[in-house]
């Protein structure tokens, strides 16, 4: 099989006029970014509130393991399907960030024949939203420090400053250091650190934003430190919030681009769901739902993460419905957590899979407390048996739920159409009835508790003395109100990655709460996790370079 960078290059694109046409859009509210990507003027997608909305579709999955779980793929993949058997239907994915790229995980294009292209510009600065994003947040650090060396009228204490500094790639060496070093004239000494944009709350901003009203109050809201009397101060406070708006103008544009078989493609915003919300935009989810009759998205990581986030933030806060949801699952993850390691997953091994089915149980369990209507996808991989595939499918069929075997990444939409039947009738079926987990008058440690004990399994959480009078302190000061969005590994449905499987008899240990009142919602870290990642031994960078024509090398 090729590369997917050769396959990228291999595609037939259509000018993005034309992949606008397939979804109504005058080619004067395109700002093109080149022959075959544009950003979508926001003025004309206010025109269209009156419209009705279109189906939508969530696509997550199983917890993630190395062995690969093809999620964007199969979400371009079942696109490229539903439009085949007939179906108007656009995608809604993230933005790639540059540190996965250069790190360990990879694009976040698709794969194989399900991908979006330009799939290199998409994976290397894209339109640059990110570096957008990046800008505004270090604009507010920095005119925060400002604001202190200059007299510091809003009485700011630097010890509880909680704004942090943000770069677009995975750097250890920055997630704690001391700022304004050199002398007086560079300011006053203070502990700072960094965190990857992609976990940045302008980034959460960016993506639950309505327009670009709401962008700003938004910007406006974002607590950055307290004064001397433990008051919270804002970016508004701070006059910071009109000039990050300024930079995030052309960003906030969701942008248009396609998947290999022409289909239009929203590609806008690109939160982590380990440690953020891991959903794309809610302009352009909305933007798509008025222009397409049905619209399939993705949340990251695993459902415990992504899709609890989408259900309980991004639907909470957006007033948005879902359909049906696709859970992917491979043969090879579900065999890693039965116990196999990843240098054997190319041998059958029935009975290993069959341990690991415990972890897609556990999933659908939980997509069923939201009251939304599931499938199981089976994302194919070439040494996968008749054997093992018939058991999953077996294992589905006793939970009263369909599975069915697509092969995207080597056939494209062709590859996936049994499965768009299904989604067509499950969103059209009516059947869902969507609830969040917790409502919003519930106290914040209880919402805590009742996703770790709901969605993760565990038999409680727990937080030392300082934690615990966070969340008294922010619940007195007003913000009891708000979800949470946790922080923590994605690679189990604890706080230990190496515990496979359902593991149950857990606790979730709480480190800190941050206070995103711009996005709001709570971000409550637990375990080890880090905002800003560290790249592995071996970076994907040292295989990446340009060849003597000028082409990327070594790009997935």
């Amino acid at each position: 099989m090729q590369p997917d960078i050769e396959i990228a290059r291999q595609a037939s694109t259509l000018p993005i006029e034309e992949i606008a046409g397939k979804l109504n859009i005058p080619s004067q509210h395109l700002y093109r970014y080149g022959a075959d990507k544009a950003k979508v003027d926001l003025d004309y997608i206010a025109s269209l509130n009156d419209r009705p909305d279109g189906k939508l579709i969530l696509v997550t999955a199983i917890t993630p393991t190395p062995a690969g779980e093809g999620k964007t793929t199969t979400t371009v993949g079942l696109g490229d399907a539903m439009n085949r058997i007939g179906k108007q239907t656009t995608i809604c994915l993230r933005e790639p960030s540059l540190g996965p790229c250069f790190g360990t995980k990879g694009g976040a294009a698709g794969g194989g024949f399900a991908q979006v292209v330009p799939m290199e510009d998409i994976n290397l600065h894209f339109t640059g939203d990110f570096h957008a994003m990046g800008a505004a947040n270090n604009l507010l650090a920095a005119m925060l420090d400002n604001h202190i060396y200059w007299g510091n009228k809003l009485g700011i204490d630097a010890r509880r400053i909680s704004w942090r500094r943000v770069v677009d790639m995975n750097d250890r060496a920055l997630r704690s250091i001391v700022a304004n070093l050199g002398g007086v004239a560079n300011g006053f000494p203070r502990e700072d650190g960094f965190d990857i944009t992609v976990a940045s709350e302008v980034m959460a901003v960016f993506c639950l934003a309505t327009d670009s009203e709401d962008l700003r109050r938004r910007l406006g809201n974002i607590v950055v430190a307290q004064n001397g009397k433990r008051e919270v101060v804002t970016a508004r406070e701070l006059e910071a919030d009109g000039a990050m708006a300024a930079l995030l103008k052309d960003a906030i544009q969701p942008n248009l681009a396609q998947t290999l078989e022409n289909n239009p493609a929203f590609i806008h915003g690109g939160p982590f769901a380990n440690i953020a919300h891991g959903c794309n935009s809610v302009i352009a989810t909305k933007a798509a739902l008025k222009m397409a009759d049905f619209v399939v998205t993705e949340a990251g990581f695993g459902a415990d993460l992504g899709a609890e986030k989408f259900l309980n933030i991004k639907c909470r806060k957006a007033g948005l419905r879902p359909d049906a949801v696709v859970l992917v699952a491979t043969v090879r993850a579900l065999k890693m957590h039965g116990g196999v390691a990843k240098d054997d997953l190319a041998k059958e091994d029935v009975s290993a899979l069959q341990r690991g089915l415990e972890n897609l149980g556990k999933h659908l369990d939980n997509l069923a407390q939201f009251g939304v209507e599931a499938v199981v996808a089976i994302n194919q991989f070439t040494a996968d048996t008749e054997a093992e595939m018939a058991a999953i499918s077996a294992y589905c069929q006793g939970r009263g739920v369909e599975a069915h075997v697509c092969s995207h990444w080597a056939d494209g939409g062709a590859g996936a159409e049994s499965l768009a039947h299904k989604v067509a009738e499950l969103a059209q079926s009516g059947k869902s009835d969507f609830r969040t987990l917790y409502d919003d008058a519930m106290p914040l440690w209880e919402k805590m508790q009742t996703v770790a004990q709901r969605i993760y399994g565990a038999d409680d959480i727990n937080a030392n003395r300082t934690v615990r009078a966070r969340f008294q302190q922010l619940e007195e000061q007003g913000y009891g109100h708000l979800p949470i969005c946790v922080a923590k590994t994605q690679y189990s449905f604890s706080t230990d990655p190496t515990r496979k499987g359902a593991p149950t008899g857990h606790e979730v240990s709480i480190r800190e709460v941050r206070l995103a009142a711009g996005a709001e919602f709570l971000v409550v870290v637990c375990g080890d996790i880090m905002t800003m990642p560290g790249l592995p031994r071996r970076p994907a960078a040292e295989a990446i370079g340009l060849d003597a024509d000028g082409q990327i090398t070594g790009l997935f």
